[in-house]
């Protein structure tokens, strides 16, 4: 089984809910094929004595267990009755409500059931654009009501870096030992430098989907790797066709395919031209918004000023998108760049597509909202985070290039630290630090 840190966060809501009696069930949300079934399923079988999990996709039958009264009472007997074989236990049962976008009235019931301490409930599914209206699918429909107050929302990513580390069998000794290389801006002995810049490489083509991570550690096969990438793609193109509404299914596939080439530009930021010539944001706009309420595509929006708050400085109609894991994006790829980036011999521009790509996942999944700067035509910065009331730049180089923008920018706005993150090693001065890449993860 792979470790995942969110296993962690369901387990301190699982206490905080018995030792405070905290009225909410738990919401997972994220992409298809990140594993959020899975460690629900091994949460529940590991640290409760009864789990009940209800798939409304494999069992539709189960939605007849939410007819009629949605009190809690009503709901609880049905399912004793319909699943005689399992024993509740009382203050220790989960139930576990899959694919729940097919039963709205299980939706509607979260509220009753979050009030009711003789189970914990956690629901997850597609929920693709996050309004029921939005999807196509005829078996979808909108709950009477959202169970605002009463569903607390998780988002589930793919594995980042450290747990990628985990699953190849680097402990937390070794970890900390590098994050306190990153605390003191130490040199990097370059054995151990060599040895995370060539597992970071590894996981940038890997990525993080856990059937790729669990299958590449343990025949270490790159073509096993692009095979099960390549279905996964092929998943998530099947799901636009199920769930995007009438001509958006088009457009919204026509947007994601466009995401590899625009990375492979000078210019990162999306433009509509990339998808189809002549093109503006009012043919493809909802598209867009589409794949980001999905989960497929990583949002990075430029700023006017690189102050507090980012959101309220936000050029809306300005933005990069990047694949949600970058694994998937070398598989669009092909694998000519793939051996082109292990033999460390790919260029041009989309060595820093991909590289950007890596960051910005890396940062969203340290629970950043992803911002960069453009202030003119010859500057920009790759990242802007806020971070202890701050706004913290961050540089990407695909080598170890001079940073002409990032020295202007400290020069003129004077943040606390300034981060440079590059194929080499630590190193400080003044309030810039280098680091190499996969220290991302310590940001």
């Amino acid at each position: 089984m792979l470790k995942r840190k969110i296993y962690n966060t369901l387990l301190e809501w699982k206490i905080s809910r018995k030792n405070e009696h905290k009225l909410e069930c738990l919401m997972i949300k994220g992409a298809r094929q990140v594993g959020k079934t899975f460690i629900i399923r091994e949460f529940g079988k590991k640290e409760y004595k009864s789990f009940i999990e209800i798939n409304f996709i494999k069992n539709p039958e189960y939605k007849s267990i939410f007819l009629g009264s949605l009190s809690s009472d009503e709901i609880f007997k049905r399912l004793t009755a319909t699943f005689s074989n399992i024993s509740f236990t009382n203050g220790d049962t989960l139930i576990f409500l899959d694919e729940i976008q097919k039963c709205a009235n299980a939706r509607t019931a979260i509220k009753f059931l979050a009030e009711d301490f003789r189970f914990d409930v956690i629901s997850s599914g597609s929920l693709l654009g996050l309004s029921y209206s939005q999807d196509d699918d005829d078996d979808v429909t909108e709950p009477n009501s959202i169970p605002v107050g009463y569903e607390k929302n998780i988002i589930m990513h793919s594995l980042d870096f450290e747990e990628f580390l985990w699953a190849n069998k680097v402990n937390d000794e070794a970890i900390n030992i590098l994050r306190e290389y990153f605390k003191n801006g130490l040199k990097i002995p370059d054995v151990i430098n060599n040895k995370y810049e060539n597992l970071f490489t590894e996981y940038m083509v890997v990525g993080g989907m856990p059937e790729v991570v669990n299958d590449f550690v343990n025949n270490k096969d790159f073509n096993r790797v692009t095979e099960i990438q390549n279905k996964i793609i092929a998943e998530y193109q099947d799901d636009i066709s199920k769930h995007a509404r009438g001509a958006e299914k088009v457009k919204v596939r026509e947007c994601y395919d466009a995401i590899s080439r625009q990375l492979s530009k000078d210019l990162k930021k999306f433009q509509y031209s990339t998808v189809e010539r002549g093109q503006t944001s009012k043919k493809y706009g909802g598209s867009i918004k589409w794949l980001k309420d999905s989960f497929l595509v990583n949002a990075c929006t430029n700023v006017s000023e690189p102050l507090i708050s980012l959101i309220g400085n936000e050029k809306q109609e300005q933005f990069k998108l990047y694949y949600n894991d970058t694994g998937l994006l070398f598989a669009t790829y092909g694998p000519e760049t793939r051996l082109a980036l292990l033999n460390g011999t790919l260029k041009g521009n989309t060595k820093g597509g991909v590289y950007e790509n890596i960051i910005a996942e890396c940062l969203l999944k340290n629970g950043y909202t992803l911002h960069y700067y453009h202030p003119d035509d010859t500057h920009e910065l790759e990242f802007l985070i806020e971070k202890d009331g701050e706004v913290i730049p961050i540089e990407v180089k695909a080598s170890n290039s001079s940073s002409i923008t990032l020295n202007n920018f400290i020069k003129t706005y004077n943040p606390k630290i300034a981060y440079k993150l590059i194929k080499g090693n630590n190193g400080i001065s003044g309030t810039k630090h280098t680091l190499p890449h996969y220290m991302v993860m310590f940001i």
